[in-house]
């Protein structure tokens, strides 16, 4: 009983030594003697301290909270007409302020000759996001006047110009938005 215990956190420790990437096998075959040489040694010590009923609980909870985490891209539609075009939100502050908004049934504008933009109903927080830098298919939020962008040309960038997004299918429609659109959350 006392090996299998041992294996299984042999495994775990091999398991997170290799998930922090030490690119370097030879120092993980060290580790993996000197990690087996400290569970044998721990194994002793502890048999003599613990009975083996309160070890198995541990181990087996540990391994059962291990858990493979989900995506957690955020996924957004703008849908007009007959088009819809997706955008990935990024993890900034202003997008996270959006995607609390959502759904919104609004008014599209056309700005310039490479944007389109409509006013959400309250301010995006932008304490916590990056600037907008990458060119067509972003979308962002010009600060001093409180709108959303879609870009479908490039642009200059700007200190009050903050990232949410990019496009991910669709771009290719975005120049054509009029009128009233939907954004919603796509799950």
């Amino acid at each position: 009983m006392k090996k299998v215990f041992g294996v299984i956190f042999l495994c775990l420790a091999v398991f997170s030594l290799s998930a922090c990437g030490t690119g370097n096998s030879e120092s993980l075959a060290t580790s993996t003697t000197s990690t087996e040489e400290s569970s044998s040694e721990a194994e002793q010590s502890s048999s003599a301290e613990q009975p083996e009923s309160s070890s198995n609980v541990e181990i087996s909870s540990t391994a059962e909270d291990e858990e493979v985490p989900e995506s957690t891209a955020r996924l957004i539609s703008v849908q007009f007409g007959e088009n819809t075009v997706v955008y990935e939100l990024n993890n900034g502050t202003a997008a996270d302020s959006l995607y609390e908004q959502l759904p919104l049934t609004l008014e599209v504008e056309d700005y310039s000759t490479n944007e389109k933009i409509f006013y959400p109903p309250q301010e995006l927080d932008t304490s916590d996001s990056p600037l907008a830098q990458e060119g067509a298919g972003t979308l962002a939020y010009y600060e001093p006047w409180g709108d959303v962008v879609f870009f479908y040309g490039d642009y200059n960038e700007n200190a009050s110009l903050f990232e949410l997004g990019q496009v991910v299918s669709g771009g290719e429609v975005v120049s054509e938005m009029s009128g009233t659109i939907t954004i919603e959350a796509l799950e």
